[in-house]
């Protein structure tokens, strides 16, 4: 007897639609695998044999055998255990229909038969959908993220009798409804820039940053706080558009992250890894591709704390995700793309000790000490750094001083309006805001007046900015442009932009 069903198998971000067939014949009680399944794939076998029996099912004591077509695509993970054990009942009969076409199926078995949250599920629902298949039968686990997917019937079950119950009477199954919005989170009042003291440069230059998502470094001594302003962020961020929400819950549920029964993500992403971490951990990769900390940062924040106490190798990698938006990984099966457009933010100490510039403590550094200690970022690394910002010490009077700062949403109010000044003005062109401009929209949106362009080409030979640089600034001084509410670059916005790029 032969059974036929409809499931999905991930590489990268992408879903392949796979064929799962199971044959029970007569002949030596067996359970054979094939279509290339990796080990997670292939210990399926322990699970599905003890959750049919745990369930109340029987075991046919007869030669099964099940092909994972296309059998020149790698499967891996634990989300063939429902189907393959569905199939496995399919052939007995117990589930009516020996060829269900018009479902996809993924789930992970418990020994019980209960059913276990998989990962990936919103982009197998995507992909489902574009092959025109109706119905997706999963853990309840992911109703809410399937559910994002518009006119697909998501049949959410908890166990593998209910999942053989749904596919017998699809009529009666319960459906997950589909999420229509984006209901954007609440601010987090604890989390607010208010608390920042004084600071007033770094509080402009996080503001231009989130403006135009651009990359910033902050320089300065210990305690002075750089790493209190950069966790602020996420809160002066505006909201994200219903299509980056898609975009970034669709990157952590392939990474795994979703909370379980999370549907589609409503605030922006902030990662802050140690310094100790990898290549392949910032960037993504291994044999099965997963995302990296730069693609699990999409449309958010990734914060590097301590900049030049990670490794100069895995600082370097950054450069193509800086400039491009995205990660692509190379294996022998295929290629993948991770999209990977955040804000960079890092944070540094001016040297070893922390006191280099400081007024009120001695530095004990060398001058080759520190010159050693700032040659750990190269110069095409720091070039890509939209914004430098030195943040001195925090004055005595100020740290006791009233909370008359702005808020985060304050703050926010004028982010967002600079971003909707943005979304106007590229609509149409594939660009979100002005850190994506190419050259030719550059041209179009950046032109300098007289005075700007003056200012503009005394800055180039005294500050000795590379053509990348030149860009940059440009770029920013359109970011202040906006925030300002202007629609021309003048003279006063190029100077505000060229003192970001003075350690530069």
């Amino acid at each position: 007897m032969l059974a036929c069903l409809r499931t999905a198998a991930l590489f990268g971000i992408d879903a392949s639609p796979v064929h799962v067939e199971v044959d029970v014949s007569f002949g030596i009680p067996s359970f054979t695998m094939v279509g290339l399944p990796d080990a997670s794939v292939r210990e399926s076998r322990d699970r599905v044999k003890s959750a049919i029996r745990n369930s109340g099912f029987e075991f046919p004591p007869h030669r099964i055998t099940v092909n994972l077509a296309p059998a020149d695509v790698r499967k891996a993970g634990s989300a063939f255990d429902l189907p393959i054990a569905l199939g496995v009942l399919g052939t007995q009969g117990v589930v009516e229909r020996r060829e269900i076409a018009d479902t996809v199926v993924l789930g992970e078995l418990s020994l019980d038969g209960a059913i276990q949250p998989a990962r990936g599920v919103l982009p197998i629902a995507a992909a489902a959908r574009r092959a025109g298949i109706a119905n997706v039968l999963l853990p309840c686990a992911n109703a809410g993220e399937a559910a994002i997917v518009e006119g697909l019937r998501v049949m959410p079950v908890a166990s593998l009798a209910d999942a053989v119950r749904a596919l017998n009477r699809p009529e009666s199954a319960v459906t997950a409804r589909h999420v229509a919005a984006l209901v954007a989170s609440p601010a987090q009042d604890a989390v607010d820039l208010a608390d920042v003291r004084g600071q007033l440069l770094a509080r402009r230059a996080l503001e231009i940053a989130c403006a135009g998502n651009h990359n910033l470094l902050m320089v300065g001594p210990p305690g002075s706080g750089k790493t209190m302003m950069a966790r602020r962020l996420p809160g002066i961020l505006p909201p994200p558009t219903f299509d980056e929400a898609i975009e970034m819950t669709a990157v952590h549920s392939v990474a795994g992250l979703l909370p379980t029964g999370a549907g589609l993500l409503s605030s922006r992403p902030f990662r802050a890894p140690h310094h100790t971490i990898s290549n392949v951990a910032l960037i993504g990769g291994g044999s099965q591709p997963r995302p990296g900390e730069v693609s699990l940062a999409h449309r958010g924040v990734l914060f590097l704390d301590e900049m030049l106490e990670f490794n100069r190798s895995v600082l370097e990698v950054l450069r193509q995700p800086l400039e491009e938006g995205f990660v692509t990984i190379a294996r022998a099966a295929r290629t993948v793309v991770f999209p990977a457009r955040f804000v960079l933010v890092g944070a540094m100490n001016p040297c070893p000790c922390g006191f280099f510039g400081d007024p009120a403590r001695e530095c004990r550094c060398t001058p080759q000490q520190i010159e050693r200690y700032r040659g750990r970022m190269s110069g095409p690394l720091r070039d890509r750094l939209d914004l430098t910002v030195d943040v001195p010490a925090v004055a005595p009077d100020a740290i006791g001083s009233a909370n008359d700062n702005e808020s985060s949403s304050a703050v926010r109010t004028r982010v967002v309006a600079a971003r909707e000044r943005q979304r106007a003005r590229f609509a149409g062109l594939g660009v979100a805001t002005n850190a994506e401009m190419g050259p030719r929209l550059m041209a179009a949106h950046c032109r300098l007046d007289g005075g700007g362009a003056r200012l503009m080409s005394a800055a180039i030979t005294r500050l000795g900015l590379s053509a990348r640089g030149y860009d940059r600034v440009r770029k920013v001084a359109r970011t202040i442009a906006d925030l300002a509410g202007a629609d021309d670059i003048a003279d006063a916005h190029v100077a505000e932009s060229l003192q970001f790029r003075m350690r530069s």
